[in-house]
């Protein structure tokens, strides 16, 4: 009988933590409204749902990710209340 296991394989890991750590760096520069949440869903699934997987570079664009998408928002509110107020 076979279980449904949920554990990943390395090399699918190792390419989702990659990922994540890129789309993180990237989106400090460009596109961080999209490539924030990518870094931050991707390095989520690397990591395995655990902070303490020591998996480096998912651990890295999670954080990214994170802090991309905050100030996104952030940004995104800001200039709705900018624009807002002028009208």
């Amino acid at each position: 009988m076979a279980t449904n296991s949920r554990a990943h394989s390395s090399s699918n890991t190792s390419a989702l933590s990659w990922v994540s750590l890129i789309c993180g760096i990237v989106g400090f520069f460009t596109f961080g409204i999209v490539l924030g949440p990518v870094a931050l869903i991707t390095g989520w699934i690397a990591m395995g749902k655990r902070f303490n997987s020591g998996n480096v570079p998912a651990m890295i664009g999670f954080i990214l990710g994170l802090i991309i998408t905050v100030l996104a928002i952030v940004a995104l509110i800001g200039g709705a209340a900018v624009y807002g107020m002028s009208i």
